[in-house]
């Protein structure tokens, strides 16, 4: 019986520009940025069978601070700290809330609809991080390089989509662009994405609140008495 051919790969370089971050501006850091093909002469295939992702609490951060997800999958929130956590999202994306839980615990969520998913802690305001829900098996995060790879690609004409969490939808938008995926792949040019009209917004806790002023690891909404 003949070998099924695998798909193509489909590769790029993504560059950020008109950055305030130190970390791009002095180490050329690119991380972060999501890269997915939305299938156009065709249906996209089925989810496949749910996958469990990881996203660790540890030092009051969100470890990795972006990760991309088929829709269907369910992420993990192990928290190892020494304190208590209770990740949250209440804006666009999936509204969730995996409640207080303790040191040394996990808790799960699993992601049924596609979208941007902004997640805060209820308890520390400075934690936040991306979960990118892509109804789509094809896509890639960027490392610090911005050098990408999206593999097994089929054959056929797709729509890019990006998301970067500092750059407003309207430059994004005009990033995005159809392509035609042929038998040997393709390399990208590079995606320059500009963080110019970028502010960074605050957000409330799980309740709609502002985070009390004084708030700290042992007092806070619903502390364990």
């Amino acid at each position: 019986m003949p070998a099924i051919a695998s798909g193509a790969a489909v590769s790029g370089e993504v560059e950020i520009t008109n950055s305030r971050e130190a970390s791009v501006r002095k180490r050329k850091d690119y991380t972060g940025v999501v890269i997915w093909l939305e299938p156009l002469d065709r249906p996209a295939p089925g989810p496949p069978p749910p996958k469990h992702y990881q996203m660790v609490q540890r030092d009051k951060r969100f470890i990795p601070h972006v990760i991309a997800i088929p829709l269907g999958s369910v992420v993990d929130f192990p928290n190892l700290d020494p304190i208590f956590h209770n990740a949250f999202s209440n804006f666009s994306g999936q509204v969730f809330d995996i409640g207080l839980y303790a040191p040394g615990t996990n808790k799960s969520w699993p992601f049924t609809q596609p979208g941007i998913v902004r997640v805060f802690c209820n308890i520390h305001p400075t934690m936040s991080a991306i979960i990118a829900v892509v109804a789509t098996p094809w896509f890639a995060v960027t490392p610090v390089s911005g050098k990408f790879t999206i593999a097994d690609v089929p054959p056929g004409e797709y729509q890019l989509r990006i998301f970067h969490e500092r750059a407003v939808p309207e430059n994004l938008q005009t990033l995005e662009r159809r392509i035609k995926v042929l038998e040997g792949g393709m390399v990208l040019p590079l995606i320059s994405i500009s963080e110019t009209g970028f502010v960074p917004a605050s957000h409330l806790n799980k309740y709609g609140q502002q985070y009390p002023p004084a708030a700290n690891d042992q007092t806070y909404p619903g502390a364990p008495k």
